[in-house]
């Protein structure tokens, strides 16, 4: 193996409080469709998932009495694309990193640590969002929703990165912030360091961890127990 250890990172409400963007993305399409809109805070409970389960957990409620089944699938379509095209345009309006990213990321490279995105965001609006923000070239490897025929939380998601960075999976940990991203960690056999306000409307002690933090500051202590 050529790397020494290997992190992988989920993307949304992990890396980047993408929750204000991702709000108005979905606000604008709820608004076009009129279905109600959403509160940052209340997307941030139905983000981690990709596009297609955000728009559905959002208006299922309220349209599934409304139209008959094909013709749900057929709105839902039409309004993840109509999701994706604003959100991509607008993808770093309000968007920031989590306090302590870029610090930590400097530490990780400077200890050769092998690192890659694992996220439910479409490949290329995960790429092109975390060039905008300035941390794409920490990363070896970005897989999206659609990169592979799976996605978290498959843990194939993970173990196929784990592959292509040529890493072992006894020396590769996980940091998420939900549900998603802990199921899929806990099937592929990696520890979970869980951010505590993360994108989930599941208690924080619901979810599988191995390590709690706030944010990103003093992670480096916790990464170096596994070194």
């Amino acid at each position: 193996m050529s790397q020494i250890f290997t992190i992988l990172f989920d993307l949304d409400g992990t890396l980047v409080d993408t929750a204000p963007d991702l709000m108005r993305a979905h606000n604008f399409v709820m608004k076009k469709f009129g279905y109600p809109t959403k509160s940052t805070e209340e997307i941030r409970n139905l983000v981690g998932q990709g596009a297609g389960a955000m728009i559905g957990r959002s208006i299922w409620g309220q349209a599934k009495k409304e139209f008959g089944k094909v013709k749900d699938e057929e709105i839902k379509r039409e309004m993840v694309k109509d999701f994706v095209d604003y959100y991509g345009k607008n993808i770093i309006n309000e968007s920031t990193l989590i306090k302590g990213v870029k610090k930590f990321l400097i530490w990780a490279k400077e200890k050769k640590i092998s690192m890659a995105v694992c996220t439910n965001k479409q490949e290329h609006l995960a790429i092109d969002l975390l060039k905008k923000i300035g941390i794409y070239d920490f990363f070896e490897y970005v897989a999206g929703s659609n990169t592979f025929d799976y996605c978290k939380p498959d843990p194939r998601h993970l173990t196929s990165v784990i592959e292509i960075l040529d890493g072992d999976i006894k020396k590769t940990l996980m940091i998420g912030d939900s549900e998603t991203d802990a199921n899929a960690a806990k099937a592929a056999g990696l520890p979970v360091i869980l951010l505590e306000d993360g994108y989930t409307e599941k208690n924080i002690n619901e979810i599988y961890h191995n390590h709690l933090i706030k944010d990103f500051v003093g992670v480096e202590k916790i990464v170096s127990e596994y070194l």
